[in-house]
């Protein structure tokens, strides 16, 4: 049988508290009567030493009879609530406090020295009570004899009845505390119980895939930020389902249109539709197909090594001999559009700590991408400069630009705006994806400034390399 958190918690107040009543009582109780008893036997004794004083004269015959001090005993023992006794040194009573019962009564076996070290004894004394009694003795003495003694005795009723008025006081203390001690269990439901609950039964729906459930738990301490964090845990994850279903869709999109071209093709050249001096332009078109084939398969899989985040190898090496080299391998491309490429470089040799290859990779796309969209007869930009310890690239063009809407869908994979599927149809939708995976990989920055009409900007930044 399972218990919930919330019933182990209630288990374990209601063990606590009565664990603590009963320590509680138990120590008071031993503790209570501890101090009760020293103190009502400290009076006693303090009195009894005056009683034996004031008899010490009557003993001595300063003009005192047994009679005339009688009063002070009786004295003594209302203010006490207790019953003296004058004893001589063989133990009998010579004296007594109403109602003198015990005048003339011998003790058996009467020894002062029976407390042992203590001032005070507690029972019966020497039988003569039927209840027990706390008892003190004072010896009477003068002239260096000892002429016979005072015995104060106090029930230890009164005793009892004090003690269990306190313990009264310290249990309805400890009621009380118990009681109020509940708003915690109130403070805890609200706060902690509840959410819990809540986040429990979140976490069973998105165990059960149900992640558009919301938890709400609107506090700001730590069971809220638990909630946010499932709530954005679920949503990315959410995302992350509609992105897989949106890959699968786009990678069976772009893989579909060449393979059914390829096919048709093959199958137009085997049945004779396509005559055979026309068969070479159209195996050209199939190897260009292929072409598109490849490098979509070669995009995933570099998009596949990036994810892995343990793909860089860096090094020091020249920025711009790299963006020189990268740029003359477009010359054929920039040729058929006559689109010149102005390079600027900050200093002549930018040494930059990164890895060579991909930052190569890059670099083409980028400059893929700005030939792609530029107009026939125009210019673009590669710039090299150096900023606060960083090393700025920038590759501007001044072609279709990009829409606004557009603006943050471009990183995402296999996303292509109108314009590109408009005016090239070979393009995979991976190259600016590849790209800001790249950069994020050595922890940099790339952004994009865009107008319609006027071209784009791609900016980003690598580590300068440390000077040796």
């Amino acid at each position: 049988m399972t218990h919930s958190l919330y019933t182990k918690f209630i288990l374990g107040y209601l063990i606590f508290g009565l664990l603590g009543f009963i320590v509680i009582s138990t120590l008071s109780s031993h503790i209570t009567y501890r101090y009760l008893v020293e103190r009502e036997a400290g009076s006693l004794y303090d009195e009894a030493h005056l009683l034996a004083a004031a008899y010490s004269d009557v003993y001595q015959g300063k003009n005192m009879t047994l009679a005339a001090a009688s009063p002070q005993l009786e004295a003594v023992s209302a203010y006490l609530g207790a019953s003296a006794w004058v004893l001589n040194q063989r133990g009998i009573v010579v004296a007594e406090t109403a109602p003198a019962s015990h005048v003339g009564t011998g003790i058996a076996g009467f020894d002062p020295t029976a407390t042992g070290n203590r001032f005070y004894m507690i029972g019966h004394f020497f039988d003569m009570f039927e209840e027990e009694m706390l008892s003190v003795t004072a010896p009477i003495t003068g002239n260096f004899n000892t002429y016979g003694y005072i015995a104060v005795h106090m029930p230890m009723s009164h005793v009892l009845h004090g003690r269990d008025q306190i313990l009264n006081i310290v249990y309805f203390t400890s009621l009380v505390i118990f009681v109020l001690s509940l708003i915690i269990l109130l403070v805890f439901t609200k706060t902690v119980f509840f959410p819990l609950k809540k986040i429990t039964e979140g976490a069973k729906q998105y165990a059960d895939g149900n992640l558009e459930y919301s938890i709400h738990v609107d506090t700001a301490d730590e069971m809220g930020y638990l909630a946010d964090t499932l709530n954005y845990m679920s949503s990315e994850l959410n995302k992350l389902e509609e992105y897989q279903k949106s890959f699968i869709a786009n990678v069976s999109h772009d893989f579909r249109s060449p393979l059914t071209s390829i096919k048709g093709y093959l199958e137009a050249i085997l049945d004779g539709t396509i005559p055979p001096e026309l068969q070479e332009k159209y195996l050209h078109i199939l190897i260009s197909e292929t072409e598109r084939l490849n490098k979509l398969t070669e995009g995933m899989l570099t998009l596949n090594s990036l994810d892995s985040r343990g793909f860089l190898s860096r090094s020091n090496f020249d920025i711009n001999r790299v963006i020189k080299d990268t740029a003359a391998t477009f010359e054929g491309m920039c040729d058929a559009k006559n689109i010149i490429l102005d390079l600027t470089f900050s200093n002549d040799v930018l040494m930059v700590h990164a890895d060579l290859g991909k930052i190569q990779q890059v670099l083409y796309n980028l400059i893929d991408n700005a030939i792609k969209f530029s107009h026939e007869d125009s210019v673009i930009y590669i710039q090299s400069q150096v900023k606060y310890e960083k090393v700025f690239v920038s590759v501007k063009d001044t072609g279709a630009g990009i829409p606004k809407e557009s603006l943050k869908k471009i990183w995402d994979r296999f996303f292509k705006s109108d314009a590109s599927r408009g005016r090239d149809k070979k393009g995979t939708g991976l190259g600016l994806a590849i790209v800001k995976e790249i950069i994020q990989a050595h922890n940099e920055n790339i952004d994009v400034i865009s107008t319609v009409g006027v071209g784009s900007e791609f900016i980003f930044t690598l580590p300068k390399a440390a000077k040796l």
